[in-house]
């Protein structure tokens, strides 16, 4: 319940203020709480670390800095969803490539929409929806179920369609068979059955939930990001559709198509590490 209402309060502030003033409330509080944080302090550390090894001290905390914030306004946006229309798009967002996903439906095998927990994949959801493309998004419930209700009440209020994780396979299988979008992060796994891999040079455990798919239907996997830019706007940048041709050695086309997409993953890490949201220990611990 708690923190449903500070959703909630927190939501209010930003509809009623201009976006830079929500921004810079957002971020006060962001570092208030940054200050005390002391487990996503060293866990963020330990992945930058990971990611960067040759950085000094002093460039892993400003980019630990620059992400905190970063993610702050990543909230902010969230809660403003409502505000979002075809007019916002034009004005704010540049679109790169939308082509692929045009060609990848003309497949008629529905298309896997790829992406990481990078930039805005809320806002991106959310583009897709209103400017007309069938899709439907794979989210982990909350355990509040109050919080989860209000995640997918914004996200339903925009035409985004929401799966929860637990009943994604059969959902998945049956609307990509209708030829309609299934969107899906690949950069972690919540089900303790993906493969490991190395990401960045060690060991972690990707999801192997997309890859299944495109092996179970035949379905184009479109990676896509929406990255935020200086100037606080947006590019939502889409990729070209991966090309595979399956062996019928299940575990090996797994792997080879995992290893397709983590490659992706690491090129755009790499280049907007301060967009990657990810606040625990991601790598195995040995």
């Amino acid at each position: 319940m708690f923190n449903y209402i500070v959703y909630r309060i927190g939501q209010f502030i930003t509809l009623y203020l201009p976006l830079n003033v929500a921004y810079k409330i957002a971020i006060f509080f962001s570092d208030l709480h940054y200050i005390f944080a002391n487990k996503d302090r060293r866990r963020i550390k330990e992945n930058l670390n990971t990611i960067f090894p040759k950085k000094s001290s002093r460039e892993i905390r400003r980019l630990r800095i620059r992400m905190v914030r970063n993610f702050a306004k990543y909230v902010v946006d969230f809660f403003r969803c409502e505000k979002l229309d075809k007019e916002y798009i034009a004005k704010y967002i540049k679109i790169e490539n939308m082509h692929y996903f045009d060609q990848a439906l003309s497949r008629g095998k529905g298309v896997i929409v790829l992406t990481a927990h990078l930039g805005n994949w809320e806002l991106g959801g959310v583009v897709l929806a209103l400017l007309d493309y069938p899709l439907w998004v794979v989210a982990r419930p909350h355990k509040d179920k109050l919080v989860d209700n209000f995640f997918n009440f914004q996200r339903q209020r925009k035409g985004v369609n929401v799966i929860p994780l637990g009943k994604a396979v059969r959902a998945s299988l049956n609307l990509l068979k209708e030829n309609k979008m299934v969107a899906l992060a690949g950069d972690r796994d919540f089900t303790e059955k993906g493969i490991i891999m190395d990401f960045f040079g060690k060991p972690t455990i990707l999801p192997e939930g997309p890859a299944a798919l495109a092996l179970k239907t035949g379905a184009s996997i479109v990676p896509g990001f929406m990255l935020r830019n200086e100037n606080d706007e947006f590019t939502l940048r889409i990729e070209k559709p991966l090309e595979f041709s399956p062996t019928g050695d299940k575990k090996k086309d797994l792997s080879e198509i995992i290893l397709r997409y983590k490659n992706i993953f690491e090129d755009y890490i790499r280049k907007y590490p301060d967009q990657w949201y990810m606040f625990r220990r991601f790598w195995i611990e040995k």
